[in-house]
């Protein structure tokens, strides 16, 4: 008998910020988190809304102290390029699903289509996917979508913000849409078939940018795995805070540091009144808090940091 190869110990260490990776198609958002975790030994990680295996683009990744604030990306509104393929719809929504309807599909102009959807944009309710992670009775819906099951799901509130035309092909059509957190792209690509008489389904999706990061650079990991110096790798990170620009900043003194590790309100130098980050008198981010209508003071509600 031969021993078995075994993948050598990492030896994991504290990095701190936010990785913008650019998640290529065919690689499951938790499978492209555990590679770049290992690139970086960051001891701990966390992605900020998952994309499908077919999708690409856009996944921020939380090492360290930013984990804590990783629910502020997951609600941030994103961007997406979608290609939707008329004719035919599948059970998943996407390429990955057999085909389970087949429509003609009508000869379509760019004037028409822009009408048929703009109803679209603006409040909306929509139907979650059977195929998602969500749970039902502690199991993931595509769990029960797999074996045949279908199980009513409730309407939930979303918001279009933009809904652009890129590209008119015969019986495909290719579309940028920007999006509250919580919206579907393949359900939505489906309602928009529909809404020109035919039905559909997605052949390729990207996101192309998260809110708060819109236009930064985004890296991939054969390119992190190249670069190998942890010094240049961690140059790559952006910090935590960039999540909070438009947030007020909180700044305390030696004082309201130790106020605030033992939770308790702080004075802090003068800001508008409402959410705001904290920092303490060397410009290290703390935390965050609500500071009072005086704009005087602030209560922390997470701290972010591991104060001394």
């Amino acid at each position: 008998m031969t021993a078995r190869a075994t993948r050598p110990r990492v030896e994991w260490r504290d990095v701190n910020g936010i990785l913008l990776l650019d998640k290529p198609v065919g690689l499951s958002s938790n499978a492209a988190l555990q590679e770049a975790r290992r690139l970086y030994r960051a001891r701990k990680a966390g992605h900020t809304g998952s994309l499908d295996p077919l999708a690409s683009g856009v996944l921020a990744l939380c090492f360290g102290h930013a984990t804590k604030i990783a629910g502020l990306l997951l609600e941030a509104d994103k961007t997406y390029l979608a290609t939707l393929a008329l004719g035919s719809r599948t059970a998943t929504g996407d390429a990955e699903g057999e085909v389970v309807e087949r429509s003609p599909v009508p000869p379509l102009e760019a004037a028409a289509v822009a009408a048929a959807w703009e109803s679209f944009v603006g409040p909306r309710q929509q139907v979650p996917p059977m195929y998602s992670a969500l749970k039902y009775a502690g199991r993931p819906l595509y769990a029960l979508a797999r074996e045949g099951i279908e199980i009513e799901r409730a309407p939930r509130a979303i918001v279009i913000h933009s809904l652009a035309l890129r590209r008119l092909a015969p019986a495909a059509i290719e579309f940028e849409v920007c999006c509250s957190a919580g919206t579907y792209v393949r359900t939505l690509g489906e309602e928009l078939a529909a809404a020109l008489g035919s039905c559909g389904h997605l052949t390729a999706l990207r996101r192309t940018s998260v809110a708060t990061f819109a236009g930064q650079p985004l890296h991939r990991l054969a390119d992190l795995a190249a670069i190998g110096a942890e010094a240049a790798l961690d140059a790559l990170l952006v910090p935590a805070d960039a999540v909070l620009a438009d947030w007020p900043a909180a700044v305390l003194d030696a004082r309201g540091v130790d106020d605030v590790r033992h939770g308790r309100v702080a004075a802090c130098r003068p800001v508008p009144a409402g959410r705001a980050r904290i920092y303490g008198p060397g410009g290290e981010l703390i935390g965050l808090g609500v500071v009072d209508p005086s704009g005087a003071q602030v209560a922390p509600t997470r701290l972010l940091s591991d104060l001394p």
